[in-house]
């Protein structure tokens, strides 16, 4: 039987193929319901913790190497056992695509928020938003909660939409593999607290690092997506996401702040530890109707990362490991 590997399909548009596939079965299905392999992933990352966990950063880095670089290892893996077969890598391309996006569950929590709110069942909407926010929830008013979830749907479309692409337009299945692994990490142990201020440091740095242009497009495409407010959206970006404590959740949340026409930011509470962070955007107080719009604008921001990962996976010269 002759191999199907025609030269018709050349690795980038066997790439850009597969990123595309990706995002239209994140968009069509969603995460799977049983045996999604980020939930696998988190088991064996909570298996390695007990091994290794130290109150050392050093620790950490082994941690994060061993698991970030073992997800990178596997992709390289199935992209050089795929190298002769275009056709194959895009089906692997668009498997781990859909693996690591999450922006059609993303959309799903933060409207059943909207709909308890809707319905008026606050303490419904709390619980809910429990699904997207690590703060605390129990006390939040009407108003605090369409804030988180909206802030939620703004740093989730960076991080679980338009970062990924932007690491598999870059580097194929290990740079989507790589980037859920570290930012997986990052939410596991990359937040302050007596157990990972030190063992954590890692995971959020390398978490940093890879959202860096992520969050950057991601802020681009959100003043693109929303033309009418584009200028204000920018201005909101340039002056107030530097006072946001993240370096890349500031970027995307201030735009969605200056697109919408809202205020983020405020005080939250964190396990009883309350944290005052500087407000984004000159607008109104968010309402439970911003949960739709920051809803319809993640969705257009996320077509258009698509769009724009495609065409970039597309037009790059990607070497090949045909010998």
């Amino acid at each position: 039987m002759p191999e199907f590997s025609g030269p018709e399909l050349s690795p980038g548009l066997a790439r850009a193929a597969g990123l595309a596939a990706g995002f239209a079965a994140d968009r069509l299905l969603g995460d799977p319901r049983r045996w999604h392999p980020v939930a696998g992933f988190g088991v064996l990352a909570a298996g390695l913790e007990r091994r290794v966990y130290a109150d050392r950063r050093t620790r950490g880095v082994l941690h994060v190497a061993v698991l970030a670089g073992g997800a990178a290892a596997l992709g390289g893996t199935a992209e050089r056992l795929t190298a002769r077969r275009p056709l194959l890598r895009a089906f692997v391309t668009a498997l781990a695509a859909w693996a690591v996006l999450g922006g059609r569950s993303l959309e799903r929590e933060a409207l059943a928020v909207h709909r308890h709110v809707a319905e008026s069942d606050l303490a419904a909407a709390r619980q809910r938003l429990t699904h997207l926010v690590g703060r605390d929830t129990a006390e939040l008013s009407e108003s605090e909660i369409a804030r988180a979830a909206v802030e939620s749907v703004a740093e989730n479309t960076s991080d679980a939409v338009v970062a990924p692409l932007v690491w598999g337009a870059l580097a194929g299945v290990p740079g989507l593999l790589a980037y859920r692994a570290a930012n997986t990490l990052d939410a596991m142990t990359g937040h302050h607290g007596a157990r990972y201020e030190r063992f954590g440091w890692a995971a959020a740095r390398l978490d940093d690092v890879l959202n860096l242009p992520g969050s950057r497009l991601a802020g681009l495409l959100t003043a693109a997506c929303a033309p009418a407010t584009a200028r204000g959206t920018l201005a909101v970006w340039r002056r107030d996401a530097r006072r946001h404590p993240s370096p890349n959740a500031g970027v995307v949340e201030a735009a969605f702040a200056g697109a919408l026409g809202i205020r983020l930011g405020g005080t939250n509470t964190y396990g009883g530890r309350v944290e005052h962070r500087a407000v984004l955007g000159d607008g109104r107080d968010p309402t439970p109707a911003d949960i739709t719009r920051a809803v319809r604008l993640a969705r257009r921001v996320g077509a258009a990362a698509a769009l724009v990962t495609t065409v970039v996976a597309a037009a790059r010269p990607i070497a090949s490991s045909q010998r």
